[in-house]
């Protein structure tokens, strides 16, 4: 089949309206579909609002108690030193045995102070005599007063020496400074000692103390007399003690109050030395505002919180003191009446509309 020139024309012609036709459509279709795709996402840019969990903070009566560690001491506890030096000649220690004050526990060889004693003895003897005779030979005035205080002197100085011989007689006894019980012996018998020599030790374990540390703001709030408990390990029981003392001073490098009280108690489980769990009741506090753990978000050395305010999570700086497994206690930023938000803090920023979920009641008027 021929065309013409005219009817190839025109058969051209025909073909580009067709498409241009075709080209307008497309446009419009795509225009059309984009609009509501534009109004979706106009519409996720806002956020609906976040259900949250409340809780209304009311006042709650609380004891205010610490718990810290320490330890128990004897009530009175030294080492057994010589006074002077020597060799040991008796040694009466039983280890671990309970003995009086001024019990014999140790005794050095004395023979040259016994024998030196003797000799002053004997000095003095003479010298008394002496004195005798210048005495009544002064009455009669056979000898001036000179000589006869000469003669006294002479018997005082021998009185002072034997004093001073028998003083250390007294120091090669090694006696008990107070009843207690003794500890293990570090020499034998026939050892030479010296001052520095440790003997053993002597404790008085049937008074025990116990010792421990509070921080310094506890400090104006322990009185003496005070009742503390505290456990031991290796016993199921409680112990009490009444605190009997203070430091003068709190520990410029702990920050904290050194505490001595002495234990009520007697039982096996109470050794010196050992590790005790004390707990303290500083006193009742009927106006506590006490908040969950979770409501709390860290900021640094700072804490926050957010209230429910007008359909708003509004933040808070908070202060807080005492917790335990589940609460802690606000000191300031909160009060009576404001509404936590507990729930869905990660996603909470300064404003963020927010409504109660369906397990969270409203917070009542007044309150």
């Amino acid at each position: 089949m021929k065309f013409t020139l005219e009817q190839f024309k025109l058969l051209l012609t025909g073909i580009v309206s067709i498409l241009l036709i075709s080209c307008g459509s497309s446009d419009k279709k795509t225009t059309t579909q984009s609009a509501p795709a534009q109004a979706g996402r106009g519409a996720a840019a806002k956020q609906p609002p976040l259900a949250v969990d409340i809780y209304v903070i009311r006042p709650t009566l609380i004891n205010e108690k610490i718990e810290v560690s320490g330890s128990l001491l004897a009530n009175e506890i030294t080492e057994i030193h010589p006074e002077i030096s020597g060799r040991l000649v008796r040694l009466n220690i039983a280890e671990g045995k309970f003995v009086n004050k001024g019990a014999l526990l140790a005794k050095i060889y004395d023979g040259d102070l016994q024998a030196q004693l003797r000799k002053l003895q004997v000095q003095l003897d003479i010298a008394r005599t002496n004195e005798e005779r210048s005495a009544q030979l002064l009455k009669i005035q056979g000898i001036s007063k000179a000589d006869y205080d000469a003669s006294l002197l002479n018997v005082n100085n021998i009185k002072a020496d034997i004093e001073i011989t028998r003083a250390n007689i007294t120091k090669t006894e090694i006696r008990a400074p107070f009843s207690g019980k003794l500890g293990l012996k570090n020499i034998s018998p026939g050892a030479f000692v010296t001052p520095s020599t440790d003997i053993t030790t002597i404790s008085q374990v049937n008074r025990l103390k116990l010792q421990f540390s509070v921080p310094e703001k506890y400090g104006s709030q322990i009185k003496n007399g005070q009742l503390v408990s505290f456990t031991v390990n290796g016993s199921s029981k409680t112990f009490a003690a009444s605190v009997m003392a203070t430091e003068t001073s709190v520990g410029e490098d702990t920050r904290s109050l050194t505490i001595r009280a002495l234990v009520k108690d007697s039982d096996p489980a109470l050794i010196p030395g050992t590790f005790a769990n004390v707990q303290m009741i500083l006193g009742n506090n009927p106006d506590a505002i006490m908040i969950p753990n979770i409501a709390v978000i860290p900021q640094g050395r700072k804490k926050q919180v957010f209230v429910y305010k007008a359909n708003k999570a509004t933040p808070l700086e908070i202060t807080t003191g005492m917790r335990d497994s589940a609460n802690v206690q606000v000191l300031s930023g909160l009060f009576p009446g404001d509404t936590l938000i507990t729930s869905g803090l990660l996603f909470l920023k300064p404003g963020s509309e927010v409504k109660l979920s369906t397990t969270s009641k409203p917070p009542r008027e007044g309150s």
